[in-house]
């Protein structure tokens, strides 16, 4: 089904960094646009009430059109930063509650009665601890918080970053420069609808249906990916012959389906080298994130689901 689905593109390297592009295999069918577009038209993201709740907010949709929110996309403002739990495709004119974490653990005050996006999404280290912790259950409001907060502390001690209010967005801005430096080296491709990036021996996958989709996307994802290697900068790169592992050993994990948070199934996908999740609608496959890690096996013997304490 994947290798029906995408064609691995030339890889650019850089620094030990290296990113493959994804081609589509077949024309896209859904229609939807992406977060910074629908804002920019007039969707909402609020705090559930004037209380609030950690582990979720509440998404208006006054377009006409629907609308993907990715799997890792920061919100920032409100009452305190979030990252999107799971991939949710919104429907038109709708609202509903969708499930987030917390990545702004020190502050609990209102900065603005709406969020706004950040300009980069959570990092694959991040997104994959999370992914883990919400593999049973992904709708489950609170469950992957503890693992959320932890990568986001462990990852500005390892860079040496201070934020008073423990802000993944204050490690992002405190590499802003390092960051750009490093972004001209992995331009988006015409027709591209995801990528493959090789850190050492991780590697982790991201893709949508559709290729204008994607080219929004990609900066952020961008950001995310290289805030990561920038602590594995001018290490030995991965082969381009292995890049297809990914894929396989993605065709080959096991698939469950349940129902999402908006529109179609939520897919949670398991196998001996990769763990993933993704968004399907009416048997086209939306969105994929996917990761390969060396320590998927010493991670899942941890007891990483320790819900928000804050409601």
């Amino acid at each position: 089904m994947i290798h029906d689905l995408f064609q691995i593109g030339e890889p650019a390297e850089h620094r030990g960094i290296v990113i493959a592009p994804l081609y589509p295999r077949q024309d896209p069918v859904a229609a939807y646009v992406t977060l910074d577009e629908a804002l920019a038209g007039g969707l909402r993201i609020r705090e559930t009430s004037e209380s609030g709740s950690v582990p979720e907010l509440v998404v208006s949709n006054a377009l006409t059109e629907r609308v993907l929110l990715y799997d890792g996309e920061e919100l920032v403002g409100a009452k305190q930063n979030r990252i999107l739990n799971v991939s949710v495709l919104v429907d038109a004119k709708t609202t509903l509650t969708i499930p987030v974490s917390c990545v702004e653990q020190g502050r609990w005050s209102q900065r603005s009665a709406d969020f706004d996006a950040a300009p980069h999404a959570a990092s694959p280290e991040l997104r994959h601890r999370k992914n883990l912790a919400l593999q049973m259950q992904p709708l489950a409001r609170g469950i992957s918080q503890g693992e959320v907060w932890d990568a986001v502390y462990e990852k500005a001690t390892r860079m040496g970053v201070h934020s008073l209010t423990g802000a993944s967005s204050d490690t992002f801005a405190a590499y802003a420069d390092s960051l750009r430096a490093l972004e001209d080296a992995f331009p988006a491709h015409s027709g591209q609808c995801g990528a493959i990036l090789a850190i050492g021996t991780s590697m982790c996958l991201d893709a949508v249906s559709r290729p204008d989709a994607f080219a929004r996307l990609w900066p952020k994802l961008r950001r995310g990916y290289l805030l990561d290697a920038l602590e594995h900068l001018d290490g030995t790169p991965m082969s381009p012959a292995a890049l297809p592992m990914i894929l396989g050993e993605t065709r080959k994990a096991d698939w469950s389906r349940q129902p999402s948070a908006g529109l179609g199934e939520d897919i949670r996908l398991r196998g001996e080298r990769v763990l993933g999740s993704g968004l399907e609608l009416d048997g086209e496959l939306i969105q994929l994130s996917s990761f390969m890690s060396p320590d998927d096996h010493r991670q899942a013997t941890r007891r990483i689901a320790r819900p928000s304490q804050r409601r």
